[in-house]
């Protein structure tokens, strides 16, 4: 996927003018976050098994080499292969490698960011190989010019069914449906052929299971199943933060996964694959191989970041955000949108890459209070700020403002005397409209939006009016 972050600002501008998104992203709330807090009120704790499940993604990222070695044994054990890809472009020929030495012509794949991260149907295209999407909504975007996911969880949240229908009976060259379950039937009947042709299915994982040395995948389409059981070879790509110790631990995490995504107390399908078919199964890969990759992960352990590996890839804090919730996925201009993209790009391309990232939030904390692991989520795009000024990646107008805002914090009885004069000043501005519509330093905010002016004192005159009409 080709990264855009650096241009967040005019990608989310035009999206907060794109009427048919603003409408399309509705679906957030009304679905999303709807369907979580209802769901949540299942459990009988919620609090506490928020609390054994970061103490258990904990356990597995303090010790993450030992838990990854375990996995490779028991995985190679059961017949798998474990291969390793420090970056992108590695794990991207490791793949096309595997699929050329089983003389693989045609790929399916399940949903997976990693894949996207790799820019796995590139690679696989340029090798000649042909791959398809096999979730509906990746499928969708596919079909449109591989387009990018604008969500981790619904890639396609950003588009509605008419364009859906409209993109279908274009390339399908089949009438215009209408309903969605009868679009949904049509991308049935087309997927079907691709399964049955496919010499390997791509997958990325939930979870790595080290006890077992298996992969947890969660759908709610069964494409997960077609894709690993029908073709000869099972490809697994997926981070190597996504290891857990024990089954007792996926249990733990799936009562949060589905609730906290999609506001379903469980997934429809659920498959815990280990190793490749049995002289006496039916059905399965002959196959099977681990891409393990890690493209920056492992240089966040021991740093002020190291608790972002704990993500599970929900997606609620992008649900819940203010600002993914007006500017959609692609504004963020990578793999991963939304708060916990916001965090991810810049550790894992860059923060000279993706400089306005760590802006892009209002910081009101609602990601970290739902996401199902308690990543402080605002606590490090506060990181990412302080690290931005120190390295003098911030525009020199704002790091000017706030070496002079430094200045008075420090000195108490001179804020008291900038304030008081600001905030009279302030008034006066206002006219006799009491707004200020043009500010000098602020136009970013003042050429879409007045301001009220202030009272005229500070903030500490009215606590103190406050106090003494309360008696105190």
């Amino acid at each position: 996927m080709q990264i855009k972050s650096m241009h967040f600002v005019e990608r989310a501008g035009r999206r907060l003018n794109d009427q048919r998104l603003q409408r399309n992203l509705t679906k957030l709330s009304t679905k999303f976050v709807t369907g979580r807090a209802v769901a949540l009120t299942q459990l009988d704790d919620f609090e506490a098994v928020r609390d054994a499940a970061v103490e258990r993604r904990n356990r597995s990222i303090d010790n993450l080499d030992l838990w990854l070695e375990k996995f490779e044994r028991e995985a190679t054990r059961r017949g798998a292969t474990v291969l390793w890809a420090e970056n992108a472009a590695e794990a991207g020929r490791l793949v096309v490698k595997i699929a050329e030495e089983h003389d693989v012509k045609s790929v399916v794949k399940t949903k997976s960011m990693v894949t996207e991260e790799i820019n796995l149907n590139r690679a696989l295209r340029r090798a000649g190989i042909r791959s398809v999407e096999t979730d509906l909504g990746e499928y969708i975007l596919q079909i449109n010019g591989n387009e990018p996911p604008s969500h981790i969880i619904a890639p396609v949240v950003h588009k509605d069914k008419e364009q859906i229908a409209d993109l279908f009976s274009r390339v399908h060259k089949r009438p215009r449906l209408t309903e969605i379950s009868a679009l949904a039937g049509e991308a049935r009947e087309v997927l079907r052929a691709k399964f049955l042709a496919a010499d390997m299915g791509v997958t990325g994982a939930n979870f790595l299971v080290a006890e077992t040395g298996s992969v947890a995948l969660v759908t709610n389409e069964g494409n997960e199943g077609m894709c690993t059981l029908l073709p000869k070879v099972h490809v697994v790509v997926t981070g190597v933060e996504k290891v857990v110790p024990t089954l007792e631990d996926v249990a733990t995490l799936m009562r949060l996964l589905p609730r906290s995504a999609t506001g379903q107390s469980i997934s429809n399908y659920f498959s815990l694959l280990t190793g490749i078919k049995g002289r006496a199964e039916r059905d399965g890969a002959r196959h099977m191989y681990f891409v393990l990759i890690d493209a920056g992960r492992t240089q966040l352990l021991g740093t002020d970041f190291q608790e972002m590996l704990r993500c599970i890839r929900c997606g609620a804090c992008m649900n819940h955000c203010p600002v993914y919730q007006k500017v959609g996925g692609h504004a963020y201009g990578w793999v991963y949108p939304g708060p916990m993209g916001s965090v991810l790009t810049p550790n894992f391309i860059g923060l000279e890459n993706a400089l306005d990232l760590p802006q892009a939030s209002t910081l009101c904390g609602e990601c970290s209070v739902v996401c199902p692991v308690k990543i402080p989520l605002p606590g490090m795009l506060r990181k990412l700020r302080e690290k931005q000024l120190a390295e003098g990646l911030r525009p020199w107008r704002e790091r000017t403002a706030l070496r002079i805002f430094r200045f008075f914090s420090v000195r108490p009885r001179l804020y008291r005397i900038a304030a008081r004069m600001a905030s009279s000043t302030l008034r006066r501005m206002g006219g006799r409209r009491h707004m200020i519509s043009r500010l000098p330093g602020l136009s970013g905010w003042t050429n879409t939006r007045d301001f009220p002016v202030p009272s005229g004192k500070t903030f500490r005159d009215l606590y103190r009016a406050t106090l003494r009409a309360r008696g105190r």
